[in-house]
């Protein structure tokens, strides 16, 4: 197959597409023609060494975390799907070796979920980790109907699911972003607040009372964070483990099927709007992780694997 690889940390120039023998499919297992997948800005900061600390690679390494496609081969007891299934899959493993920049990747059953008609394999490839991000982030704070609810970098792939959800569950949301994005977060029920210097003021005049929790999706606003909260109130973060020093929660998205399956229904009925800036060709991944590094995106940035298969409109 083919796919895209990297012999050591380094940056975007460590990449080169290469052949590499098709992957075995063990166990409750499934194996997956990936026609789509995304970039996510993790996929490059691993790339760069940055998650060492707290995972093994083993190289070469295919990155990659998000992937759409169709099932291609099941393994010893997986009754759950069959060769030709439509899936979806946030195909993150405990070692980062095997990714989803390639043409074939397994994953465990449990992280598998059906994608269901009406959604296209670019959306489906864009969702998995950035919702299941977003649901987990939501969950853990427990936002509910009437919470008013902050959610930094509300614009970025996350957080424009994240906003979309609690607003869904009837918390007021006011969303951080730049001006350019604040449209965007108005569409979907939050109120905008432009980032930057003097926030906690713009907050201060939009929650005078405060806020019941904050979600932060960017790091670097602890200060804000802590002084918009009310007492009592629900911190929770996916990029400074430090709020757990202020009774907050440093959350790491998990693998989900089942999880996802719900986030694709909400798709595919028209509750949840998945942005996608661009679809970049296998062969541009350095370009993707540019962009993505940069934050010049407006939206998710999908990988064309392959177009055999796929649901395109």
């Amino acid at each position: 197959m083919r796919a895209l690889t990297y012999d050591r940390y380094g940056n975007d120039d460590e990449l080169r597409m290469v052949d590499r023998p098709d992957p075995k499919v063990g166990p409750s297992e499934v194996r997956i023609r990936v026609t789509r997948a995304s970039v996510n800005p993790v996929d490059w900061k691993v790339m760069s060494g940055g998650l060492d600390p707290l995972m093994d690679s083993h190289f070469p390494v295919v990155p990659g975390w998000d992937v759409a496609g169709v099932v291609d081969e099941v393994g010893p007891d997986t009754p759950e799907f069959a060769p030709g299934d439509r899936v979806a899959a946030y195909a993150r493993k405990q070692v980062v070796s095997a990714g989803t920049f390639a043409e074939y990747v397994t994953v465990r059953v449990d992280d598998v979920a059906a994608v269901p008609d009406g959604v296209t394999d670019d959306v489906a490839a864009a969702l998995p980790l950035a919702g299941l991000t977003a649901l987990r982030v939501l969950e853990t704070l427990a936002v509910t109907k009437g919470d008013t609810l902050l959610v930094h970098a509300a614009s970025g792939g996350v957080g424009h699911l994240a906003s979309q959800l609690a607003v869904a569950s009837g918390a007021t949301v006011i969303g951080t972003a730049s001006p350019a994005n604040h449209d965007k977060l108005a569409a979907v029920g939050a109120t905008p607040v432009a980032h930057g210097d003097g926030l906690a003021d713009r907050l201060a005049e939009v929650a005078p009372d405060g806020v019941d929790a904050v979600a932060d999706l960017v790091g670097g606003v602890l200060d804000v964070s802590l002084e918009v909260l009310r007492e009592g109130g629900r911190l929770a973060s996916v990029a400074d483990p430090t709020v757990e020093e202020h009774g907050g929660r440093w959350v790491w998205v998990r693998p989900d099927g089942e999880r996802l399956a719900r986030l694709l229904a909400e798709v595919a009925e028209g509750r949840l709007r998945v942005d996608i800036d661009r679809t970049f060709p296998l062969e541009q991944v350095p370009e993707a992780f540019a962009l993505s590094r940069e934050g010049g995106a407006r939206g998710k940035l999908v990988v064309a694997v392959s177009d055999e298969g796929a649901v395109l409109a």
